[in-house]
């Protein structure tokens, strides 16, 4: 699996002196990446055909952070779990922590530990690993 070998994961700077408002959850990376599709972001990470683009495809305010986040990699630093939420479509919105989402996922991440709204838990359930 290469960098993603022994990944180690801290709570999100978002969520200090909140946490009482989340749960900490194991999401399968493919359900959430095929639900945030629908995000009006999504174009900028991900090409028409569902892959997520190359680091040279990506526009030029994305790139310093997916390089970001692969540097990260490479050191074996821990990441910053994502912080996901459902938005007004009632798809998955990733909130704090996008580029750290994707990339993994470019990476073939399968499971990662997310952050989501206390609140969301029950549209969550479809989502969680095992």
């Amino acid at each position: 699996m290469g960098l993603l070998s022994d990944l180690q994961f801290i709570d999100n700077p978002v969520v200090m002196g909140r946490e009482d408002r989340y749960e900490t959850i194991e999401i399968r990376v493919d359900s959430v990446l095929e639900s945030w599709r629908l995000s009006l972001f999504s174009y900028e990470w991900v090409r028409p055909d569902g892959q997520i683009k190359a680091l040279e495809e990506l526009p030029p305010g994305e790139q310093p952070k997916r390089s970001a986040v692969e540097d990260t990699l490479k050191s074996q630093k821990p990441l910053e779990k994502p912080v996901l939420g459902i938005g007004l479509l009632e798809n998955v919105e990733i909130g704090s922590g996008r580029a750290i989402f994707l990339t993994l996922a470019a990476h073939g991440c399968k499971t990662l530990p997310v952050h989501i709204p206390k609140s969301n838990l029950k549209e969550f359930k479809p989502f969680i690993a095992g």
